[in-house]
């Protein structure tokens, strides 16, 4: 039995290292300017809570959530603009910086060279993609407790849930790259990504839509992330969290193997 394991254990080890290799790569070559990238990507979420949450939520007043209990709509919101910006903040590291350096910087070429294969370059960038979402998460869920809309308890059970949202949307940005041939073609992505952010049940509840919409909302993925961070938040984890997790875990994986794989077939020739 542990002649049978322990090449497997090895196997793992140098593969976890070679895709760590990748994010120290990114580390090395961060500039001062990232941060400000950074900086306006928590920015842009938090300045939707104010406005919309706060800022429209006292005209709309309090809201009826599913399970039956009535919250402010800033309580209502803000879960949503959480995940939101998790999902923007995976995208937009795993869509165009990943492309830049996969089709016109030809970096992952080099790095193919030595012994890092195509899918822990895949792995490696995309914990590096989430480095930079952990910390809007960490930072949002911070003005949340601080805003009493939520619970620091709460807060602290969303935190992982809201990293492994990104790890979910981070795979399927980077698998979606692998298709795309020029940047014009990121509109597409830009323009799904946007209808997402209004029509995942994050300003109204989705029971609210038109059934057939209704339908369709709640099989986006932004919609599961929504529901899985909201009823950490605001209600409990129930057996909908559970089906939410299912749905990540498969994209996910999906994402990360269509992404690997692809990269092996576009760039081992």
């Amino acid at each position: 039995m542990v002649t049978l394991a322990l090449p497997r254990l090895l196997l793992a080890r140098d593969s976890a290292r070679r895709a760590g290799s990748m994010v120290e790569r990114n580390v090395a070559a961060l500039r001062s300017a990232y941060w400000i990238v950074m900086v306006g990507g928590f920015l842009e979420p938090l300045l939707y809570l104010f406005s919309i949450g706060v800022g429209v939520g006292a005209l709309i007043g309090d809201i009826r959530i599913p399970d039956g209990r009535v919250v402010g709509y800033a309580e209502f919101v803000a879960p949503a603009m959480l995940a939101a910006s998790a999902m923007s903040g995976a995208l937009s590291e795993t869509t165009f910086n990943f492309f830049g350096k996969m089709k016109f910087m030809r970096l992952y070429d080099a790095v193919l060279a030595t012994p890092v294969r195509p899918m822990e370059v895949a792995a490696g960038e995309l914990i590096w993609a989430m480095a930079r979402g952990t910390v809007y998460a960490a930072a949002f869920l911070v003005v949340m407790t601080l805003m009493d809309l939520t619970s620091w308890p709460r807060a602290l059970a969303a935190f992982p849930a809201t990293v492994f949202v990104g790890f979910a949307f981070g795979a399927l940005g980077m698998a979606l790259s692998t298709f795309m041939r020029g940047w014009q073609e990121f509109d597409l992505i830009a323009a799904v990504q946007f209808a997402l952010f209004l029509f995942s049940g994050t300003f109204v509840p989705a029971q609210d839509y038109w059934p057939p919409l209704r339908m369709l909302v709640e099989i986006t993925p932004l919609y599961r992330a929504v529901d899985l961070i909201r009823g950490i938040c605001l209600t409990s984890f129930g057996a909908v969290q559970v089906v939410d997790l299912i749905y990540l875990c498969a994209l996910f994986a999906g994402g990360l193997a269509l992404a690997g794989r692809r990269m092996a077939r576009l760039l081992l020739k």
